[in-house]
Order: C-alpha cells, then structure tokens, then sequence
C-alpha cells in the first residue's frame, strides 16, 4: 500500500465524497459526477488521484467507465492505523 497516496487521497473532502457514494456499489463517472458542482476535468482528476492511491478500481463497460471501491486498501489502512494507535490491552496500549 502507497500510504503517502492514500492520505492525500483520502485528505480531500470531495474525494472523500467520491468514496462515500461508491459504499453503495459501483458507479459510472457519470453517476458520480451528477452529485457535483464542478467540472468533468476536476472531476477526472479526483478520479486520477483515488486510483494512483488504488482506492478505487475501474472497469470499460462500452463507452463508460465504472469505478469501485478497492475495500483491500481500506483494510490495510486500518490494519496501519490499528498499528499507530492500539486499543488498550494490546501490546504497546496502557
């Protein structure tokens, strides 16, 4: 996992929405970008940034494209964030 990626990703509030939407399943760019307000080119690097930092697949589908969530990645950066911040009795916890 690209950690350094993933937090950038994750660190804006518009690609954090990207994400939230795509919790119901996958979504055409289309079907995306009808909940915002700004430009395809935005849009289309928002969708750059989620998928250099892998989290979020697609998948041609004819004309469209289809992104999902890689819930892989998310696992791992909990495992990460489990490691930086451990429950109490835990190795490492008090």
């Amino acid at each position: 996992m690209k950690q350094q990626e993933v937090f950038k990703a994750m660190a804006d509030p518009t690609r954090r929405a990207i994400l939230k939407r795509l919790q119901g399943g996958p979504l055409t760019a289309g079907e995306i970008g009808e909940a915002f307000d700004i430009t395809p080119a935005s849009l289309s690097h928002h969708f750059a940034v989620l998928k250099h930092a892998d989290l979020v697949r697609t998948e041609r589908r004819g004309q469209y494209i289809v992104y999902s969530l890689n819930s892989t990645v998310f696992e791992d950066l909990a495992r990460v964030l489990m490691d930086l911040f451990p429950t109490k009795g835990k190795a490492g916890g008090k």
